[in-house]
């Protein structure tokens, strides 16, 4: 059993007790253990959604239709919303990456990639009009009400902002027709 917090239980989230992991595992172990990491529906998404859907906030899950396929995509108010994993979407990437110490080679391009993929997504989605939340596993774990309260601010924000769209295009629309009105 692996009691200390081995590097590979580590880049893999792994509780340390759960895991039959170790630095001198066999490769077909650490294929089997790395095999069990969930690309949807972890830990963290389903807890977040959960808060969401209490709250009464529908959404999406997984919505392919969007550039980075969003954990959670709100479409009433054009918000996407993704759950990061610190160790595959380098949190913190200056201080971390110094800490990898075997297979460096495939790592550090590895998660630079992940990086570097995000915010070309970001710019994807801005593009088309949507807002961009994401949130860090250990946020939504100790912190979900405060994640479950942004969201909320950007769907009122989204609200408001359509609003003002609105109120631009009847005020321009009156101006035409050369009659004042005040919404």
């Amino acid at each position: 059993m692996c009691y200390n917090y081995c590097q590979h239980c580590l880049m893999a989230g792994m509780s340390m007790a759960k895991k039959v992991c170790s630095p001198r595992s066999k490769p077909e172990q650490r294929h089997y253990n790395m095999s069990r990491i969930r690309s949807n529906n972890t830990k963290i998404e389903v807890r977040l959604r959960k808060a969401l859907w209490h709250r009464g906030i529908r959404y999406r899950i997984n919505y392919s239709a969007l550039p980075g396929k969003p954990d959670i995509a709100i479409t009433k108010y054009k918000i996407a919303i993704f759950c990061d994993g610190e160790f595959w979407h380098g949190k913190d990437w200056k201080i971390k990456r110094q800490r990898i110490n075997s297979n460096r080679d495939y790592w550090l391009p590895k998660i630079e990639k992940n990086i570097f993929r995000d915010s070309e997504v970001d710019k994807q989605l801005f593009a088309l009009g949507w807002r961009v939340l994401r949130f860090w596993g250990t946020d939504i774990q100790k912190n979900l009400e405060d994640c479950v309260s942004d969201v909320q601010d950007a769907i009122l924000e989204s609200i408001v902002q359509s609003c003002e769209v609105r109120t631009d295009t009847y005020e321009t629309a009156f101006e035409f027709s050369g009659k004042e009105f005040d919404c």
